[in-house]
């Protein structure tokens, strides 16, 4: 047997010629030993039956049970999985990059395996790549998983064709799986991760208020929202606003600060954003305040049409007009008349969800 060829990197600063070598040796099919933050890996073009193949051999893994994909970009969970969950979006949003491995239905039939490791070295090979990557620890059957270099090296020297020595890897400990194709999500393996921490991290709720510029009504729903939820002492519903609006990072509207200092609320350090897929996809709720930014979140994620509703929905209401309408550049009166509408949809929303 070839002894592997052994290339050094820089963890803090990874070199692009090595992050491409090891890269390329993926891509043609060979198998690379690569650092994560858990253990060490073998990573194998995923699409290549034979690395694939030598790769079975190499773990004495039954052909039946697939290795999980390392990922790049969270974007890229949904080429390979369908029905995605509420609850698994949470779990990336809050773990990922990190040592947790998501298992959901697979796009192709089956269950799929996914996880962003917290990583520069994994992360700028497994981009490089542009191939799915599989890639299980580096060791032979029932013996541990390697946190260095030597340990992976020692038994897989003449089993793969390049090996990445990275330093020692932050955790030392394999990955959590949790199965997130099943209802309610399942632990599969504990890890770095606290069991608890998951599990709290399914069950919370994550609340999204929009509206065009995030700097009047959604600020106000997503301030008056946390007090209530302050004062019931409720600590697992996130809260958060954005606009449909390019412009990102301008403060609450001069009015808006001015209606919520009566409430006792203080928005002086609320920047705006804009809203995006993430956290559409995260929210359980999403709260619009009229039917054009309903129709923008639809535009960014179909499947979240069970999950959005007009805000003023909740409000008692002395008109048909669903709409709450933008106070910007009007009165003060304006403002307050709307912070009432949305105070009283508010208090409603705070009692379900």
């Amino acid at each position: 047997m070839s002894l592997a060829k052994i290339i050094k990197i820089n963890p803090s600063a990874p070199e692009e010629g090595h992050i491409n070598e090891a890269a390329e040796f993926i891509t043609a099919g060979r198998l690379v030993i690569i650092p994560t933050e858990t253990v060490y890996g073998i990573a194998a073009n995923a699409l290549d039956k034979k690395a694939l193949d030598r790769l079975y051999e190499i773990k004495k893994r039954p052909l039946d049970k697939p290795f999980a994909l390392l990922i790049a970009d969270k974007n890229k969970v949904e080429e390979f999985a369908r029905d995605i969950p509420v609850a698994a979006y949470k779990l990336m949003h809050k773990f990922w990059p990190g040592p947790l491995t998501i298992l959901l239905k697979a796009a192709n039939g089956g269950k799929v395996g996914l996880r962003m490791p917290d990583n520069q070295i994994a992360l700028k090979i497994i981009e490089q790549a542009h191939v799915p990557v599989a890639c299980p620890s580096a060791n032979i059957a029932d013996s541990p998983a390697p946190d260095d270099f030597t340990q992976a090296i020692k038994n897989m020297d003449g089993l793969v064709d390049l090996a990445v020595d990275g330093g020692k890897t932050k955790l030392g400990m394999e990955s959590a799986i949790v199965d997130l194709s099943v209802e309610p999500p399942k632990i599969v393996r504990s890890g770095s991760i606290k069991d608890e921490a998951i599990k709290a991290s399914v069950k919370s709720k994550t609340v999204l208020f929009v509206c065009t510029g995030n700097s009047c009504r959604s600020v106000m729903a997503e301030a008056y929202l946390k007090k209530l939820l302050k004062i019931q002492k409720r600590e697992d519903v996130e809260v958060i606003s954005a606009g449909i609006m390019i412009f990102a990072g301008l403060g609450a509207s001069v009015e808006t600060r001015e209606v919520l200092r009566k409430e006792g609320i203080d928005v002086s350090g609320h920047l705006s954003q804009r809203v995006t897929k993430e956290m559409v996809d995260r929210s359980d709720i999403i709260l619009a305040m009229e039917s054009t930014h309903e129709n923008r979140i639809l535009q960014i994620a179909p499947e979240a049409k069970n999950r959005l509703f007009l805000l003023k929905e909740f409000a008692k209401m002395d008109d048909n007009n669903l709409n709450i309408c933008d106070p910007a550049g009007a009165s003060l009166e304006f403002y307050d008349n709307t912070f009432y509408t949305i105070k009283d949809a508010v208090e409603r929303i705070s009692k379900i969800i």
